[in-house]
This record gives C-alpha cells, structure tokens and sequence, in this order.
C-alpha cells in the first residue's frame, strides 16, 4: 500500500536510507524537516506494518517543475514492481500540485534507476559532473507529466549570470542575442551593461539595475526598447534606510530619465497586462520582466527575468540565476514554467508592489 508519509515513519526512513547508500544519505534531521516544514511530499509502500520504500518530491512555490529528490526500495523488495508504484504515484502528486514536469538526478553508474526512468519517459537534460560525494557524475531527466502542455517558445539563448548583482544586464543580454544572432554573451558584455545600468545603493553592498539604466544601455546597442511602470515614483527607494542613499536613487534615475526623453524610448505609467505582453512577444518583441526573488529564493530582493513563451495557463521564463548552492543546474533555469496568476503576484517588488517591465524590440527604421 502507498500512503502519504507521516512523523511516526521517521525511523523507518532513516533505516532504508542508511541500508541502501554508503554516501549522500538524508540525515534524520533532513527526515524530520521533509515530514513537517518543508514544501515536500514524502510517500512511502507499506506492507503488514513493514515500510518497504519511499518516494520524496520537493516543490517550488514560484515555479511548476517539481523535483523527484529521492527514491529508495529496500534491497529484500527490488523487483516486485514497487518502485513503478511509487514513481507514478509522486507523478500523480505533482500533477495535483498544478506542476507540468518532473525532473531528477540519478547516479550515472545506477543502472537499474536508469531503466527505471527512461521506460517511464524521462528524457536526458543535462549531465552533472562530481554530483555526489564519491564524485559520481549524475544523470539530469525531465518527464512532461501534463503531455497537452507543449508550449511554442522562441528560442531564447541562456546565459548564466556571473555575479550575484547581474540579472538585469543577464536578461537583456538574451533578449538581444535571440534579436540579434552576432550579440556577444560574454562577462565583458555583462559588466559593461552593469557599469552602465546600475542603481547605486538599490541593495546592501553591489548596486542592482534598474529599468531606465537598462533601457538607456539596450537602446545605445542598437535596439528599440519600450518601458512598462506601476507609476512616477522612484523604483527602490524604500530597499535602504540611509536618506542619503534614498536620495542617489531619486537621482540617478532622474538623470537616466532625463536621457530616455532626449530618444525614441517610450515610458507607460501603467503596469502592463499578461495579454499585452503575450501579444508583443508573438510580434517577436521579449519583454524582461522585475520580479520579486522572495516567491522563489525567499530573500527580499528585486530579480530580472526574461520571457521564453505562453500558453493557455503558464508563462515561460529563463532565470540567469542558477542556485548551486542548492543543487540547481542551468537546465532548472531555463523554460521555467509559471502559472500565470502566480506569475502575476511575482512581478510586483516591496510593499509598494512596484511593476517594471521592458519589450525590447529590433531597430525600426525612423
């Protein structure tokens, strides 16, 4: 029988893990978070009281991929079918948590695993090199576990940003390398966009961009750009304490704004809709959307991300920023699924829910 797990199962899952691997094991303490705080699911195959195996899925509240962390069948119950069960029952589960794909990792020397998942179509996305302690490479697998979902979405090169304060200059990095096919994705590139861009004192310690610096520095490479915002008020202010730094807000942005009236960039002081913006990306225009980093990393910080794609219910997205630390791949940043009224909270930032957006477009001949 499969059941969703509970605290009184801990031991059991701590024995399963500790019997099936020398390395990489789930501390009890990491048991204990998955079965109480975490945004997981742990289901376990049970049989006359015995717990046999256990799944984990671990969600992301932004986003609608979710990640099959671990599953493990007792060494004594291999080949009975069980991890079939337990497979497509975590799928099940995904789908009720409003998610299209799943994805996982699994040891390249696992063969028995690997069988296991490309028979239940899960297709080969990246391979990670010294993934597990032992320095065992993994295995990335993607399933598209809602097939009717097949987006059509440009084909937005990625770049992964470099340092921790370049998401803008990321963003429009791909925006005019999917515009313009000769546009460099280097860090020589993606530091001059920041030099250009920044907002000084938007955050502690390196200064973030914000979207006039940006759309002045699209602009002077050669592109049309068209700027969405929730009002006039300065963007950031309220992200430091320091008056003084409020002010060099206040005024590096009135200067970038000073520049944008002396060209052809247009500023809306009004937030743009989804359906605006889905239909300037279907003119092959890319909008770079601020959002909030809190709904995915959970730290209060304003995050540029670029549009990939739309359908029915899901906005596409390519996030430059790829979490290592948390065992993220650039295949877990890119064509990142959102739903659309979770993506519509999303790109607001601070309590003044702010709201910028960019299409950046090809030259027009003026």
């Amino acid at each position: 029988m499969i059941r969703e797990a509970t605290a009184d199962d801990l031991e059991s899952l701590v024995y399963l893990e500790n019997s099936s691997f020398e390395t990489d094991k789930i501390s009890r303490r990491s048991f204990r978070y998955l079965l109480s705080r975490a945004n997981a699911t742990t289901f376990v195959d049970e049989e006359n009281g015995k717990v046999r195996a256990y799944s984990i899925i671990l969600y992301n509240s932004a986003t609608s991929h979710a990640r099959l962390y671990s599953l493990v069948v007792g060494s004594e119950y291999r080949g009975l079918g069980i991890g079939q069960a337990l497979l497509l029952a975590s799928e099940q589960n995904a789908v009720q948590n409003e998610c299209i794909s799943m994805r996982l990792e699994v040891r390249r020397d696992n063969a028995t695993a690997i069988r296991l998942y490309q028979k239940n179509g899960y297709k080969q996305i990246g391979i990670l090199d010294d993934y597990y302690e032992d320095h065992m490479g993994a295995i990335h697998y993607e399933k598209e576990i809602v097939p009717h979902l097949n987006p059509e979405m440009v084909k937005v090169p990625f770049y992964q940003q470099t340092l921790d304060f370049t998401c803008g200059p990321a963003a429009v990095m791909m925006a005019m390398r999917t515009l313009n096919p000769n546009f460099r994705l280097n860090k020589t590139e993606e530091l001059r966009l920041w030099r250009e861009s920044t907002t000084i004192f938007m955050t502690s310690g390196h200064g973030g961009c914000g979207p006039f610096g940006l759309a002045l520095a699209v602009y002077n490479r050669g592109f049309d750009v068209d700027i969405y915002l929730k009002d006039k008020n300065a963007l950031f202010v309220d992200s430091v304490r320091s008056q003084q730094k409020k002010e060099i807000i206040k005024f590096v942005q009135a200067d970038f704004l000073s520049e944008i009236r002396k060209l052809p960039i247009k500023v809306h002081y009004t937030p743009i809709n989804l359906q605006t913006m889905e239909k300037e990306f279907n003119k092959g225009h890319i909008p770079i959307v601020l959002i909030s980093s809190y709904r995915i990393y959970h730290e209060k910080a304003p995050h540029w991300v670029v549009v990939t794609g739309f359908n029915e219910r899901y906005i596409y997205v390519h996030d430059s920023f790829v979490d290592v630390k948390e065992g993220e791949s650039v295949a877990d940043s890119i064509n990142i699924p959102i739903l659309k009224k979770e993506f519509g909270r999303m790109s607001q930032y601070g309590k003044t829910t702010q709201r910028a957006v960019l299409i950046i477009k090809n030259r027009t001949a003026s």
